[in-house]
């Protein structure tokens, strides 16, 4: 089902651009406001967070004025992790929630991600009808001025959230005496952060906690890990934690200052779960997720699948098998017992209550061998490259090359304009190869 604004996580773009500004967001807010009003509920609410991009302020008012004019109630809540917004869409019992950001990209861009009542982003089905919706004249879904949605501001949005996390563990939990470094890449999760590790009782130091409208993901975040290991080994910590710009991904870092990614801490949780008869079905990866892990599964008897990348793929995977782990290396991490999406504080939280009778996190992490693996983003003005003659017939000899012995992954970013290539082997020379012929053929 191709999508003309949609993407593998919503809408993301460059602002001002054809898609990310005020007049299509407008448009945005005008058609899931029809769409939903269209479903006869009683009470149509929709509930918007952000991160901390300059941005916001010019696109939510005009988000905010497409929903009341289609005839939604809208609740506005400020900068939230984008988990947070799924958690109070549910217990608010709104219809729709949408966070308006650009995940863990540069300031320069932003975007949306929908919710539906149950806390789930919107399926292709519902936002393929959405898409419709926009490309049809504003004026016959523009309601009578007496049935225009009113506007609300709420200010506790994160105090509801914490509460939320901290309901899924034990009154007796706590951090007391455990020094964690947080860094909150001056993004969403930049109060929600720090004040609930403090709550537990944890020394906190935190970074990127100082947004500016400009420096979300600036050099910090889970993007940046060199940020939380050096931070860590400063500190001397016992922890660090790095997430991105709206706090729905996390990278780690063990006490010893080693970066721990997605692949690893899921690794860690599927052995806690396994062996605490918490683990349901398996764990869900995708096409991106190391190869080691998929062995150290099969040694571990855990059941292991692959979706498409993307959070949205993994949840929908995951709902199918039945399975209540999943996620992706970049710390995209789905905790199915707890949440409907990718949460880095509650991943966190669940890392540190495994944590609590004194592992340390470098013991609780050694997992698995990890297959050598690398990753190259090439910027193209053109996504569509990656279907030219020469780029097909590069990558087909890579393939070639490396086969029964690595594997080769080319694939258009769905939140950037880049092409990813990934290669794993333990071939390290030949995968280095492999890598090159395509990228010296895309560029």
């Amino acid at each position: 089902m191709k999508k003309k604004y949609f993407g593998t996580d919503g809408i993301r773009g460059t602002v001002n651009s054809k898609h990310i500004n005020g007049d299509m967001f407008f448009k945005f807010g005008l058609a899931s406001g029809t769409y939903f009003n269209s479903q006869k509920k009683k009470k149509q609410i929709a509930i918007i967070a952000k991160d901390t991009r300059l941005s916001g302020y010019t696109l939510e008012p005009a988000l905010v004025s497409g929903l009341a004019s289609a005839g939604m109630h809208v609740f506005t809540l400020g900068p939230l992790p984008t988990n947070g917004l799924a958690m109070l869409t549910k217990t608010m019992k709104a219809n729709m929630g949408i966070m308006i950001t650009a995940s863990h990209n540069p300031y320069y861009d932003n975007g949306l991600k929908l919710f539906g009542p149950d806390g789930l982003k919107l399926s292709d089905k519902i936002e393929k009808r959405i898409e419709n919706l926009i490309d049809k004249n504003i004026e016959n879904n523009l309601l009578k001025p007496k049935e225009l949605g009113r506007v609300k501001r709420l200010e506790n949005a994160n105090e509801n959230y914490i509460k939320i996390l901290k309901k899924n563990f034990p009154k007796s939990f706590d951090l007391k005496g455990i020094k964690i470094v947080i860094d909150c890449a001056n993004g969403a999760g930049y109060k929600a952060g720090p004040k609930l590790l403090k709550s537990l009782g944890a020394n906190v130091i935190a970074i990127g906690i100082k947004p500016n409208g400009l420096n979300i993901n600036k050099n910090c975040g889970s993007t940046f890990p060199n940020k939380i290991k050096s931070a860590v080994r400063k500190y001397k910590a016992s922890i660090g934690i790095s997430l991105d710009g709206d706090a729905d991904r996390i990278i780690m870092c063990d006490e010893k200052g080693n970066v721990i990614d997605g692949d690893q801490i899921i690794a860690a949780l599927a052995i806690r779960w396994k062996k605490k008869k918490m683990l349901k079905g398996g764990v869900i990866g995708t096409l991106m997720t190391n190869y080691g892990l998929e062995n150290f599964f099969k040694l571990k008897k855990i059941n292991f699948l692959r979706a498409n990348v993307g959070d949205r793929y993994v949840k929908e995977k995951m709902q199918k098998n039945n399975f209540n782990l999943g996620g992706e290396q970049s710390g995209h991490i789905i905790l199915g017992k707890f949440a409907t999406t990718g949460d880095g504080l509650l991943v966190a939280l669940e890392t540190l209550f495994s944590l609590r009778k004194g592992k340390k996190a470098s013991i609780f992490f050694d997992t698995f061998k990890k297959t050598p693996q690398i990753l190259e983003n090439i910027e193209v003005k053109d996504k569509r490259i990656i279907n030219n003659g020469e780029v097909k017939s590069a990558i087909k000899k890579a393939e070639k090359l490396i086969k029964g012995i690595g594997r080769i992954l080319v694939r258009k970013s769905g939140t950037e304009s880049k092409i990813r290539i990934m290669g794993e082997s333990e071939n390290k020379k030949l995968l280095e190869k492999c890598v090159k012929i395509i990228k010296k053929r895309i560029r």
